[in-house]
């Protein structure tokens, strides 16, 4: 059965050091695809819906006692030493996690047959702006051909870079192999990753006392345990798991884009439910939602219990309205009907919109006092003659920051780097005679106080970038909507059909 009925176009190119990823055209390289593992799986369940739902609700809980017997329930894993060194910069204060859907068949898992090694048939990045001022789970299907870098084995050993499905960096690297490969194809900086196996999902959804799905015709497919009535209905348990895992349910076209559609619908209805007011308003429904999170999740050593407390408390009182679900385009693979591969034109703006997403504005520093003690008004940007100065090892962040100011008005004469030191942090300095400019520059990136550089060009401002990075607020492209993005305030009866 085919997977993508997408028009095919151009091949995927070998992995390129910026921090862009790799598209656009160019021979593929290295071993040739193997044929699809079929059947195997509960392909992209609502894991992320259960990571996200776990911080927003969270956000509703206070008490160093309650956080403390939560941290103790997760499993962790060190993946640290496993990551290497060329990774994407960090550009800002965004939050992103990891994703995975573990399909392991040991312990409670037993039931749902045996099945050698692990395989992660799920990988969706939740992002999490700046503030909590709205989330993103960005799906990545399974069958992608991609670039997949060298990883460290979980017991020892390398695996060499090749040329293979997505899910395959789960199944010979583990986790950090899978964190490794997403980093390099989308440029963007990783924080921690969350794994959820199958009696984890269904403990999840039974503390929610079930979630809502709405499906368009009788559903019964035996080797899902699966049997449904046409419509709205609550499902729980085994019913759950047979829903996101049915492959001849009859539901969409059978291919693994038409199956994440479906599943996303499941993820914006489990946001919903959890933070839906009854469920945030008694405290004994919340802490056992969040105690079967904790349960039934592998994390990574550092999302410890500061950092679990400081991102709920930032999402706190974040509407499911601000939380949207999309899987990264993707068109047919030229090599092979049954695979895909991202879509060049449609993915790159979509990863850059990700890895540049700014935290909001801070308010404005008051204007710089002259020597005499009076203050002065900034004058227009047109005014300020200025260089930006990059004293960071970000390939190209002097340039875009020039652009970005030129964008806004001001006259940016020169652009040019700086040595790298540790901890530099940015600032602007100013020449003599320069003040106003200074205060203009300052309005315009705040939080960045100017100071004077008395052997500095008379009348110029210097911006100096430094490794705390800097954003120029109002000219951060937004996230773009991706045809068939899911809203998690939306009618469930007018999703997931497909």
């Amino acid at each position: 059965m085919q997977r993508s009925v997408m028009p095919p176009h151009g091949r995927p190119e070998p992995r390129a050091p910026q921090p862009r990823g790799p598209w656009g055209p160019g021979a593929p390289t290295g071993p040739q695809p193997q044929p699809p593992v079929r059947g195997r799986g509960w392909r992209a369940l609502g894991v992320t819906s259960i990571v996200l739902s776990v911080l927003l609700v969270a956000g509703s809980i206070g008490g160093y006692t309650f956080w403390r017997r939560l941290d103790g329930q997760i499993t962790r894993e060190n993946v640290d030493d496993k990551l290497g060194d060329k990774r994407p910069a960090k550009l800002n204060a965004a939050l992103n996690i990891l994703v995975m859907g573990s399909d392991t068949r040991a312990g409670e898992n037993a039931r749902y047959g045996q099945e050698a090694g692990q395989r992660s048939d799920t990988t969706i990045l939740l992002h999490i702006s700046p503030g909590g001022d709205g989330a993103i789970g960005i799906s990545f299907p399974r069958d992608s051909m991609v670039k997949i870098p060298e990883c460290s084995k979980e017991k020892g050993g390398k695996v060499p870079g090749r040329l293979d499905m997505i899910n395959s960096a789960y199944a010979l690297g583990g986790p950090a192999c899978t964190w490794r490969t997403i980093e390099s194809l989308t440029g963007i900086h990783i924080d921690h990753f969350v794994e959820v196996d199958f009696s984890g999902f269904k403990r999840v959804v039974d503390a929610l006392d079930g979630v809502e799905i709405c499906v368009p015709k009788r559903i019964d497919d035996p080797k899902a345990e699966l049997h449904l009535r046409r419509g709205r209905q609550i499902v729980r348990g085994d019913q759950a798991l047979g829903y996101v895992r049915t492959r001849t349910g009859g539901l969409g076209d059978g291919s693994d884009l038409s199956r994440i559609k479906r599943q996303q619908a499941f993820m914006a209805s489990v946001v919903k439910k959890a933070t839906d007011k009854g469920m945030l308003t008694d405290p004994g429904k919340t802490y056992d939602f969040l105690s079967a999170v904790a349960k039934s999740i592998k994390a990574d050593r550092r999302l410890n219990l500061s950092v679990m407390q400081k991102v709920a408390g930032s999402l706190k009182g974040m509407s499911a309205g601000k939380v949207r679900f999309m899987t990264v385009p993707v068109e047919a693979y030229p090599a092979d009907k049954n695979r895909v591969q991202f879509s060049s034109s449609l993915a790159r703006p979509l990863f850059e919109a990700i890895q540049q997403d700014n935290a909001p504005p801070e308010p404005a520093p008051p204007v710089v006092p002259a020597q005499q003690g009076a203050k002065l008004p900034p004058v227009p940007p047109a005014q300020v003659r200025m260089g930006v100065y990059n004293a960071t090892k970000v390939d190209g962040l002097g340039k875009r920051i020039a652009e970005q100011l030129g964008s806004k008005g001001f006259a940016v004469d020169k652009v040019g780097t700086l040595k790298a030191t540790a901890g530099a942090r940015t600032e602007i300095l100013f020449g003599p005679g320069a003040q106003r400019q200074a205060a203009a520059l300052a309005a315009a990136l705040p939080g960045h106080p100017p100071r004077p550089a008395p052997r500095g060009r008379a009348g110029f401002v210097y911006l100096i970038i430094g490794t705390d990075g800097l954003t120029v607020p109002g000219t951060a492209r937004p996230v773009p909507k991706v045809a068939g993005e899911v809203r998690a305030d939306q009618n469930i009866c007018g999703l997931g059909r497909a």
